[in-house]
């Protein structure tokens, strides 16, 4: 459906409006036209123009609608879109320089944006590009191989590339949402995104619009260096000036963004090792459950069978166990789940969903905070304990397993009343799934809120707590349980001039829009820095 819609009419220059469409109708500009002038009570008499601001599902009622918040120009059009990459210039001969360690959203955010203030991005990623790394996400799929750079969590484009590419954010406040939206459909997507409500892109789509972003940093002067695997950070007076690659090969400038995503556990090590301070956060750790599609569709759009012209339909549900949170995160409507492990010896599960969403299975993450607390018997790993609960746990997971990416699980109503599942419901998880006794596998504390948790779901949800889901671990790469300290103002580590924590990795954003908006806040600080 197109933003702007041609109408006729003659008063005001501009309102606001709000209308209600059926899905039936939601595709028929005719009747959007139709339906916006009832609203204002006006006559079509002239030349008027309607832009669609928000799009969203409105399924509380008996019959979900579309609502529409639309602004409605009269005697002028709506201003043009500004088109952000006519604001980028060449840096290849620019004398300010900043490294970029992590080719993901943050990172190819910032580039874009340092290529913007005329500085050159020099982006070190340990991965490969978007279609090399499928390769490697083929064979931990089918054969159970984990390549520890090239994975669903490593590689161009990030950990949202190939798992979702989701770009809802409630970070309204940490930067240009519609900036980093607009570049997302500059380079190839869907206009959609700008309007609706719950934003996605698909990950079949996404890994094209990623290459795009690289082929402008590339023709705008920007230099990617794919397969570089950092070892090491070169450190002079308490300043960064550059960083050592495995190869040997040494990249220099006067600032360093480091935007690593939220699995490089390694970088944490090393941050640790040459006395750069690192903190450890709360973090969230559970499960991904599965339900057949169908029925969340059931139970969220009240009809046996999903209309046309509405989505694969979703779910947010919270509840409070104990005064410990337990909430839906990373929620997959017509998804997969996928194996995300990032080194072998461990089971980690995400999800994803292409762009139509016409998987027949829904599936999300179950979640409860871990706080210091939970993990006091990692205490002696000091800032690493959480990060040693979370490694402890994906590994007894692997090992309850046959040495694959086979994922243990058990039915939900098993998993609550502690019993085995004998027989596990189908799933969309390729590499399978072994019964387990995820009730005893899982640490105590945290089964007990899931447990909970769980029949609270099924009284939210009517006909969500069934034996036709299951219960899969292991959920844990929510965000990072590290977080590096920065200056409020700055941008900068608290230590270490000319170096800038960035993205999700360094425990500032939460998903591909945040971190986008991370690394281009985090560029503008970089350009300050640089003058």
């Amino acid at each position: 459906m197109h933003s702007t819609i041609i109408l006729v009419f003659q008063k005001y220059m501009k309102k606001s409006i709000e209308i209600s469409i059926i899905p039936k109708w939601i595709h028929d500009e005719a009747w959007i036209r139709k339906k916006a002038l009832q609203k204002l009570n006006w006559k079509d008499s002239s030349s008027i123009h309607l832009d669609i601001k928000k799009r969203s599902i409105d399924a509380r009622g008996k019959q979900p609608i579309y609502r529409l918040q639309i602004d409605v120009y009269s005697q002028e059009e709506p201003q043009p879109t500004p088109l952000f990459l006519s604001l980028l210039k060449n840096t290849s001969s620019s004398s300010k320089k900043c490294i970029i360690v992590g080719a993901g959203p943050a990172g190819y955010f910032a580039a874009l944006e340092l290529i913007e203030q005329g500085i050159q991005p020099i982006i070190v990623e340990r991965g490969k590009d978007v279609r090399e790394r499928r390769r490697d996400l083929r064979a931990i799929q089918q054969e159970g191989i984990v390549n520890p750079h090239s994975n669903y969590c490593f590689g161009e484009g990030g950990a949202g590339t190939y798992s979702d590419g989701k770009l809802y954010t409630r970070s309204h406040k940490r930067g240009n949402i519609f900036k980093a939206l607009q570049l997302l459909v500059e380079h190839g997507a869907v206009k959609d995104i700008l309007i609706d409500a719950h934003p996605h892109i698909g990950s079949n789509k996404l890994p094209k619009v990623v290459e795009n972003i690289r082929n402008t940093i590339l023709n705008y002067g920007g230099e990617i260096h794919f397969n570089t695997y950092i070892v090491d950070f070169i450190i002079h007076q308490q300043q960064m000036k550059g960083v050592i690659c495995e190869n040997g090969k040494e990249f220099k400038a006067d600032a360093v963004i480091l935007a690593t995503g939220h699995s490089a556990r390694d970088i944490y090590y090393k941050l640790h090792e040459k006395g750069i301070k690192i903190e450890a956060k709360p973090f969230a750790l559970g499960v991904r459950i599965e339900h057949p599609q169908p029925l969340i569709d059931q139970i969220q759009y009240k009809q046996k069978k999903r209309e046309d012209n509405l989505p694969a339909s979703s779910y947010k549900l919270v509840c409070q166990i104990k005064n410990k949170g337990v909430f839906s995160f990373c929620m997959c409507p017509g998804g997969l789940i996928v194996p995300a492990a990032t080194a072998p010896g461990e089971i980690v599960v995400n999800g994803m969903s292409m762009s139509r969403r016409d998987s027949p299975f829904a599936n999300s993450g179950i979640v409860t905070a871990i706080e210091e607390q939970d993990i006091l018997q990692f205490k002696s790993f000091g800032v690493f304990s959480g990060l040693e609960f979370q490694k402890s746990i994906e590994q007894t997971m692997f090992n309850y397993g046959d040495g694959s990416q086979k994922a243990p699980a058990q039915k939900m109503i098993d998993f609550v009343e502690q019993r085995i599942s004998h027989q596990l419901a189908p799933t969309s998880y390729i590499p399978g799934l072994i019964s387990a006794p995820l009730h005893e596998l899982l640490p105590y504390h945290i089964y007990k809120r899931l447990q909970a948790a769980f029949l609270n779901f099924g009284k939210k949800m009517k006909g969500y707590y069934t034996s036709e889901a299951n219960i899969v671990a292991t959920e844990s790469r929510t965000s990072s349980p590290i977080k590096i300290p920065r200056d409020k103002t700055t941008l900068m580590h608290s230590d270490i001039k000319g170096f800038f924590p960035c993205g999700e990795g360094a425990g500032y954003a939460g998903g591909i829009i945040s971190a986008a908006m991370d690394g281009q806040n985090v560029a503008k600080a970089v350009k300050q820095f640089l003058e």
